[in-house]
This record gives structure tokens, sequence and C-alpha cells, in this order.
């Protein structure tokens, strides 16, 4: 799959480290949100709706997933 059209976003707590996943919407595909690896650019991409982002992004701050963090 070619990414080159993918705008990416990655959180800014995740510092210079590199240790983070990356987010990406495509121009004209507003029904997906893709999710790759920093560290490995050109590895797979996976691909999620919009409403599946948004349950795991409402997960994550209620902290329905602190305990795979420790």
């Amino acid at each position: 799959m070619s990414t080159d059209h993918i705008t990416w976003v990655k959180a800014t707590a995740s510092g210079s480290s590199g240790n983070c996943v990356e987010l990406g919407s495509g121009a004209g595909d507003a029904t997906v949100v893709y999710l790759r690896d920093s560290k490995d650019t050109q590895g797979p991409v996976l691909r999620f709706t919009r409403s599946e982002i948004a349950a795991f992004i409402d997960g994550a701050k209620r902290n329905e997933f602190d305990h795979l963090a420790h």
C-alpha cells in the first residue's frame, strides 16, 4: 500500500525517542484513519474507521488500557 497520500501525526508526548505510533489521514478519504509504527515508516499500516479510533481514544482517556503499560 502506498502511503504517499497520507499526512502523518505523532503525539508530542513521544519526544525525540521515536518510540511511538503515528496516526494519519488521507486526502479525499474522510472515513479512514491509518496507524503505523514511527520507527518503521515503511512497515505495515493499519486502517481503522473514524468511529473505531474514536472508541479507542475514549477508552484511553478513561484509563482502560493503563494496565497494559506496566
